[in-house]
């Protein structure tokens, strides 16, 4: 079979590989989706310390079960799945607390295990232990369905951040995560929500399909927000970049008693922001981190697409076969796609 496999940074190699047969426990599954992200982008440029080359990379990933292994029961060829992309061990004390996003033992398709850069892929015994392959609903697409991993990220940052009823919301990043976040803040009840982004041309292309109530763009964005809300800020904003600026701005433009995601994390070589002290205390805003998603945030992701509450069929904007992978990954890098799907 056909895989990209990750060798170091720059070296991204499609390949002929052995058809790889399921363990005890596992469940090999024919990949039909596997779409790209920001992080396949830094992967390639910068590798990542949890990959030990060659591996297989893609971590969006869905397909049909082709084969289960001993012991497997539940599970039959052809069934449609999802597959989770951070897998918690599901025994720490975080995962008794029910904090999966945070076990301390994660690990992950594409870095720890084969990803889905592949025509065939194994899906380990530990994804199926914490619940972590899902069955599609009737009607969603396989393309659909690989959009269910960032769509449940995109929900446990939500669920994070209290967006619900009524609130004012501000995105501030056009990529494909914060479509994401604009149309699942519609769908939690937000009253208006604004998307911000500081290129113009992805901005443009983002706010043409998710239609935010205002598209912002410039560097006085907290001027504009401050306009928007008649001077009151926003009761949520959400800093989908890796941007410190953007971390700094969503502070001056929270509303009392706001709530602040930072959602994108900072490069590791500059992580450190200003933060008014002040601005927290006297209006009493939160700060929440967000870290990726828990198995039942990707099974409610399916949900979500599955019953229009989240569309994100027009947001997949190119559909590249396996060959073209590396293609897929510049085209993200250049910021010219909403999302890339890869069909092996």
């Amino acid at each position: 079979m056909k895989v990209a496999r990750f060798y170091s940074p720059g070296d991204i190699r499609v390949e002929d590989a052995p058809e790889p047969s399921p363990g005890p426990g596992d469940v090999k599954i024919r990949v039909r989706n596997c779409s790209t992200c920001g992080t396949d982008v830094k992967i390639s440029k910068f590798g990542h310390h949890h990959i030990r080359p060659p591996r297989v990379m893609g971590h969006e990933i869905a397909g049909e079960v082709a084969e289960v292994g001993e012991g497997v029961t539940g599970w039959r060829p052809g069934d449609r799945v999802q597959v989770i992309a951070a897998i918690p061990d599901g025994t720490c004390e975080e995962c008794r607390r029910g904090r999966m996003t945070v076990c301390p033992n994660q690990e992950s398709m594409g870095y720890h295990y084969d990803g889905g850069f592949a025509e065939y892929t194994i899906v380990p015994a530990k994804v199926l232990a914490v619940d972590g392959l899902n069955r599609l609903p009737e009607g969603i697409g396989f393309d659909e369905a690989s959009v269910a991993e960032p769509l449940a990220c995109v929900l446990n940052g939500q669920e994070l951040a209290r967006i619900g009823e009524g609130d004012d919301v501000v995105v501030m990043g056009a990529g494909p995560i914060g479509c994401l976040h604009v149309r699942l803040a519609r769908a939690r009840g937000a009253a208006r929500v604004f998307l911000a982004d500081i290129n113009p041309d992805r901005l443009a292309m983002s706010a043409d399909r998710v239609k935010p109530d205002a598209a912002i763009h410039g560097t006085d964005l907290v001027d504009q927000v401050m306009k928007l809300t008649d001077g009151r800020g926003a009761d949520a904003i959400i800093t989908a970049a890796a941007s410190g600026a953007a971390q700094e701005q969503a502070l001056q433009m929270a509303a009392r008693q706001g709530r602040i995601s930072f959602f994108g994390g900072l490069p590791k070589d500059n992580p450190v922001i200003a933060c008014d002290s002040n601005l927290v205390h006297y209006r009493e805003l939160t700060i929440v981190g967000a870290n990726g998603s828990s198995p039942a945030h990707n099974a409610r992701a399916l949900d979500l697409i599955a019953s229009g509450a989240v569309p994100v069929a027009d947001l997949i904007t190119h559909r590249l076969p396996l060959a073209d992978v590396l293609e897929g990954i510049d085209i993200v890098a250049r910021g010219t796609a909403i999302k890339v799907t890869i069909e092996p």
